[in-house]
């Protein structure tokens, strides 16, 4: 009998062969694989008395806890369906989501029961609320509830096509889109990640990435899959990051870039002894080589660059080390390591193709879009059939990002396809722009944008984060990327800002300041 390629398998393995290895720790509680699971069959059990069946849909916000880990295999080996809300939403998106997914039941950690509860009454399809944590008047206690259930409930015949997740995307110009991953899609990006990714067994991995996000990547399962170790991190403080390594002597973390710029610019006082040996996975946004040359050479860590999108599961590249890398220099290996890579093994299909679908060459100029097929792109967009068939009508999924594929068939994303900026009839790669600025000493982030120009059409405008206690002027930054750049690509605009606005997930969000440049540009 065949059975359903299905992350639940990870769980099955586990719990048999490794029940009193450490699986989670969460603050001061621990547990091992067998505990871990005993509670997921016991939250199974309590959902499947509340009515839950096989294809309902059960809702969470929550940061990275034990109990929204738990999420991950106790909602989906009753045959529902998991929907992980981006817990820093608005109330609004908090209506939209839980009424789009249909929800039948809403977990809520205690940080955001106060704005849930001034939305409730608009969420009439929750038939049953429950507080994670900090449980009140109104709200069922989910401790009281895992604890006082049986264990035992009946498993339902699962195909590896059933919906596992509903996974919202940030909607910045429309409302957030639904993607429908699959048993198969998330089983074939775990296998992808473990073959690629070697997390080995009892290594310990730290959640510096949200779970919310794309399944954490699916490291909620594929760190189970290894034996390893879930340390749970609610909050992102580069203070405790450096703890958690040094106390629960972490192997591996995922992070945005803008959280590698984070931990890399750290100042000593906070950091401290800094362990080596670190494994690093990064993507959301293509890492600048500095960041990831500060990482190797002062950390002693190794940072590995993957690509994907929340619609494929979510990797799609990786950018694997090959034996003829070994002799190069820190500085170009960062170069390489920014590059988005190739396909993993169990992904499918890529392709880096023109407005005709046809594959650009391999040259490393010529640019495209990446389109993808295979085993981990989503099923689709949840109840938008239009949606679904503008993004993947053909059976390729159109990325939206502008990449060119360098002759050893490594894939280098140049721009979003509505980031590019082209002046003078001349295409300029933000990304390329904004990897030249991070090398400057004083520039601790840096984002590029197009604005109005009355003779190109187009030209740069940086938006620059200093480093504390930095001092340079709008005149030292454009020549510097005179000197490293062609001067066409090099910003003719400076705005030095205290911030950039960030998505939760750490991707800087180029429509705030392109709206700003304009009205700075206007004025």
């Amino acid at each position: 009998m065949e059975l359903a390629l299905t992350p639940l398998e990870f769980a099955r393995r586990s719990r048999r062969l490794y029940p009193q290895r450490e699986a989670v720790v969460d603050r001061d509680l621990r547990l091992t694989y067998e505990q871990f699971f005993d509670r997921c069959d016991r939250w199974s059990s309590a959902l499947r008395h509340m009515g839950v069946a096989k294809g309902d849909r059960v809702a969470y916000i929550a940061p990275n806890t034990h109990a929204q880990l738990e999420s991950f295999y106790a909602v989906p080996q009753l045959g529902a369906v998991l929907v992980p809300i981006n817990y820093r939403l608005t109330a609004e998106d908090f209506v939209y989501i839980v009424d789009h997914s249909g929800a039948k039941v809403l977990c809520v950690h205690s940080d955001q029961l106060d704005v849930v509860d001034t939305v409730r009454d608009r969420m009439p399809g929750v038939e049953r609320f429950v507080a994670l944590e900090g449980a009140r008047q109104g709200w069922e206690d989910y401790e009281t509830l895992v604890a006082s259930a049986s264990p035992e409930f009946t498993y339902p015949d699962i195909s590896e096509t059933d919906l596992l997740t509903i996974n919202y995307t940030s909607g910045t110009t429309a409302d957030p889109k639904g993607v429908m991953i699959t048993h198969r899609n998330a089983y074939m990006n775990s296998v992808g990640t473990l073959l690629h990714l070697r997390i080995e067994l009892g290594q310990r991995y730290l959640w510096t990435l949200p779970m919310f996000h794309a399944n954490g990547w699916t490291y909620t399962w594929t760190v189970t899959a290894a034996g390893g170790t879930h340390v749970c991190l609610p909050a992102m403080d580069p203070k405790r990051v450096f703890e958690l390594i040094r106390a629960e002597r972490v192997s591996w973390l995922c992070a945005a870039p803008t959280v590698l710029i984070m931990l890399s610019n750290a100042p000593e006082e906070v950091r401290g002894e800094v362990p080596p040996g670190v494994h690093v996975v990064t993507a959301g946004a293509s890492p600048a080589a500095e960041t990831i040359e500060r990482l190797e050479d002062d950390f002693g860590w190794t940072v590995t660059h993957v690509y994907g999108l929340t619609e494929t599961a979510p990797f799609i590249t990786v950018c694997e080390p090959r034996p003829e890398h070994r002799g190069l220099s820190v500085r170009e290996r960062g170069v390489l390591k920014a590059r988005q890579g190739v396909e993993l093994i169990t992904s499918g299909e890529l392709r880096v193709v023109d407005e005709k679908g046809h594959e650009v060459p391999w040259d490393g100029t010529t640019v495209g879009q990446i389109a993808v097929r295979g085993n981990v792109v989503m099923k689709g967009y949840y109840n938008d059939p239009e949606a679904t068939e503008n993004a993947m009508g053909d059976g390729w999924f159109r990325t939206g990002d502008a990449a060119v594929t360098h002759p050893d068939g490594y894939v280098e994303i140049q721009d979003r396809i509505k980031d590019v900026i082209i002046s003078g009839g001349e295409n300029i790669s933000s990304v390329e722009v904004e990897g030249v600025l991070l090398r400057h000493p004083a520039v601790l982030e840096a984002a590029i944008v197009g604005v109005p120009h009355e003779r190109w059409g187009e030209t740069p405008r940086a938006f620059v984060v200093l480093r504390q206690d930095t001092s340079v002027t709008e005149a030292q930054i454009i020549a510097f990327a005179r000197e490293h750049l062609a001067h066409f690509k090099a910003p003719t605009q400076v705005e030095f800002v205290d911030r950039l606005p960030k998505t939760a997930t750490g991707k800087i969000q180029k429509f705030v300041l392109r709206g700003g440049a304009l009205a700075v540009s206007r004025q």
